[in-house]
């Protein structure tokens, strides 16, 4: 099975100038939990995302003020991306290596074009695949909330 197979296609995309208010709309509705960032929203070159839990441990725990910050300044950065045409099991792989739950689907220019979420694995992948994964990724990591 291939990522394109189960991925969620053209996915809602912000800019780097965007604000984390708008970017949290964003999450409410499409219902997620992450938003890819792209440089321009014509291009949709990605440059990072911006999680529910970027904005939480990054701003609101830290005592500042989500509506006077940009995407640009709490994204997360590298972003590790996955192609269409991947396998499955390598998508997997790496979210599971990385504890990541979403992955931005990328073609080779860079271009968002779609994301992979333990959703779409869980819904769509067989069984075996989903639980395995899900346990990997679940296992307690410090590592987002501790970046700056």
């Amino acid at each position: 099975m291939q990522v394109k197979e189960i991925m969620t296609a053209d996915p809602t995309c912000c800019s780097l100038q965007d604000t984390l208010q708008k970017a949290a709309q964003f999450m409410v509705e499409c219902d997620c939990g992450e938003i890819p960032v792209v440089d321009d929203t014509a291009t949709k070159k990605i440059v990072g995302v911006i999680t529910d839990r970027d904005i939480t441990c990054r701003v609101v725990a830290k005592g500042l003020n989500p509506m006077d910050m940009k995407i640009a300044d709490v994204m997360s950065t590298p972003v590790k991306t996955v192609k269409a045409d991947d396998a499955l099991e390598d998508a997997c792989y790496m979210m599971e290596q990385n504890q990541i739950r979403r992955v931005p689907v990328v073609d080779e220019e860079m271009t968002c074009i779609g994301i992979i979420s333990l959703a779409d694995i869980a819904n769509k992948a067989p069984r075996a695949d989903s639980g395995e994964v899900l346990h990997n990724v679940s296992e307690k990591s410090f590592s987002a909330s501790n970046v700056a």
